[in-house]
């Protein structure tokens, strides 16, 4: 069965979200029944094999300037879907995913989820398992 996690929205934020097509009720980060992580933000989507996953860890505290949209790393290949400041599950590919921001791909998302630890539990599974980690 797919599994769905939700964007943590800070809906003090929402002017900065709404231009990107954000849909808090549909976008998130999926892993599909046929094996894919599907990542969507408005008006972009990423998808990708499972296989391709390598790590995905947290990270906290980011800049609120740099936090919030759909965005390209200046510093590395890495493209985030940010909707708060407080933290994310990084993402971490084998090959670089292509996305409408860059065509020759990401290495990296980081996706501001709700459920940090089930997403990343889910991840280190990997495909076709299941995490031995509760749910909250």
């Amino acid at each position: 069965m797919s599994r769905r996690f939700a964007y943590a929205i800070d809906k003090r934020y929402l002017p900065l979200l709404l231009p990107f097509g954000l849909r808090g009720s549909k976008d998130g980060v999926t892993l599909t029944d046929d094996g894919s992580l599907l990542a969507t933000f408005g008006f972009i989507k990423i998808k990708t094999p499972l296989a391709n996953v390598t790590e995905a860890h947290i990270t906290r505290n980011y800049r609120w300037w740099t936090a919030f949209g759909v965005r390209a790393s200046m510093a590395d290949d890495g493209l985030s879907f940010g909707t708060n400041h407080s933290a994310g599950v990084c993402i971490h590919f084998a090959e670089k995913v292509p996305s409408p921001l860059r065509r020759s791909g990401h290495s990296a998302l980081t996706v501001t989820v709700a459920d940090l630890e089930g997403l990343t539990s889910a991840l280190e599974a990997g495909p076709g398992e299941t995490s031995s980690a509760s749910s909250p």
